[in-house]
């Protein structure tokens, strides 16, 4: 096929959304950054002029994602995924360590986030598993491979550790459901999630309670299908045991700081000046917004630095505060618009690797655009997950823009294969 052809199928409806996310991330992140000592838009000692020369090297990549060949990707997926691996791997030896987390490998002034990158190249190597073998994800074989994908850099991430990247390879679960991994791991895991939120809020006991309630009720509308018992008591059992279990995990597993963030978003801890600050500091700039906001660089709690590092993972109260509802609910359809672009786009795939991989693009973006709006509306608790193409920071717009891309390639070829 020629290239001139292959650029006329580029879907440029997701390129103008992400030109219109990284523009509008751009411009709030020049106002939750804007100092006295600023000279000008073109300030590169500045955040917001360190985050344009990543803006501008990102375009740069985009023109060598669609220049490579589409089969490439395909082709050399367990490669790409093998050196992930090994730059995660190399952190331990080679990675530079903030605030307890070796995460960052440190390139004099600049530093990059392997795990950024790490999710193209699973979404990839499990796009490659699931067309290679050619059939649904039912057997168990097959989920047990596919699950060794996803955790192999799972348990990489979470020794540096990184809680809020590993929550993101959750996401993997939604491409393999659509190609026929039983609903019931995505109940179990709602379930799980139940409940270890319920046991943190009324106790272990109370949980009990509720799920022994729950089985009987469940057991008695289908009474007529002649359920078995021994199975109904076993899943009884196994929750009852994880109900039980949640305190040891909650106190011995998770650190003090997330401990803090749950109990804060669950109503046990009232700390608005402590662990809970970021939180309460978003929510009050959201609120100040009100329907068309303060306007650009007029936000009271943004200008008066009011919201700790509001360039990151709290860019969304920027939002929230200078332009608004209007403004916000702008940014929420943009991302809407693209998640369901990009699962349009793979249903009409014409091989089961794009269309796989189209669904692991869209569900990572989707975790990562739900949490984060979560976190900084006080829904959920703070757990380190940016909002895509929106928050500072190299590594993540590289890798959201390379994850994004690929599959538009994948797209544009899409068109020419029989």
């Amino acid at each position: 096929m020629s290239a001139a052809k292959t650029y006329m199928k580029f879907d440029w409806l997701m390129i103008f959304i992400f030109i219109a996310l990284v523009s509008m991330g751009w411009i709030n992140i020049y106002s939750a950054s804007l100092s006295d000592s600023a000279q000008g838009y073109f300030d590169f000692k500045q955040i917001y002029g360190k985050q344009m020369i990543w803006i501008g090297l990102s375009f740069i990549l985009i023109i060598f994602i669609l220049a490579i060949e589409s089969k490439f990707y395909e082709n050399y997926a367990s490669i790409i995924y093998l050196v992930s691996l090994l730059s995660l791997a190399g952190l331990f030896v080679f990675g530079r360590t903030i605030a307890g987390t070796t995460a960052w490998y440190d390139f004099g002034g600049f530093s990059i986030q392997p795990s950024e990158f790490a999710k193209a190249a699973t979404g990839l190597a499990l796009a490659k598993y699931v067309s290679d073998i050619q059939t649904n994800m039912q057997e168990l074989k097959h989920q047990i491979r596919a699950f060794i994908i996803l955790a192999l850099p799972v348990i990489l991430i979470i020794l540096q550790p990184d809680p809020g990247s590993v929550l993101v390879y959750a996401a993997f679960v939604f491409p393999l459901y659509r190609e026929g991994l039983h609903g019931v791991y995505l109940l179990l895991g709602l379930f799980a999630t139940v409940i270890f939120v319920s046991t943190l809020a009324f106790g272990a006991v109370w949980a009990a309670v509720a799920v022994i309630l729950i089985a009987v009720v469940v057991y008695y509308r289908n009474r007529k299908k002649r359920p078995n018992i021994l199975k109904y008591i076993m899943i009884v059992v196994a929750c009852i045991g994880f109900a039980f279990s949640v305190s040891y995990i909650f106190n011995n597993v998770f650190k003090q700081h997330h401990r803090d963030r749950f109990n804060i978003v669950l109503g046990k801890e009232v700390d608005s000046r402590g662990i809970g600050y970021n939180t309460n500091q978003s929510e009050i700039a959201i609120s100040n917004g009100g329907w068309l906001g303060k306007g650009w660089t007029q936000g009271t709690q943004t200008k008066g630095n009011f919201v700790p590092e509001q360039h990151t993972d709290y860019i969304f109260s920027t939002v929230g505060e200078e332009w608004g509802f209007v403004g916000s609910m702008i940014v929420v359809l943009l991302f809407t618009g693209l998640i369901l672009r990009i699962i349009y786009k793979a249903e009409k795939q014409k091989n089961q690797f794009g269309r796989v991989y189209g669904y692991s693009v869209a569900a990572i973006i989707f975790l990562h655009f739900f949490v984060n709006i979560g976190m900084v509306t006080g829904i959920f608790p703070t757990v380190g997950i940016p909002l895509p193409f929106f928050s500072y920071g190299g590594s993540g717009l590289w890798g959201f823009t390379i994850l994004l891309f690929i599959f538009i390639k994948l797209d544009a070829a899409n068109y020419y294969y029989i």
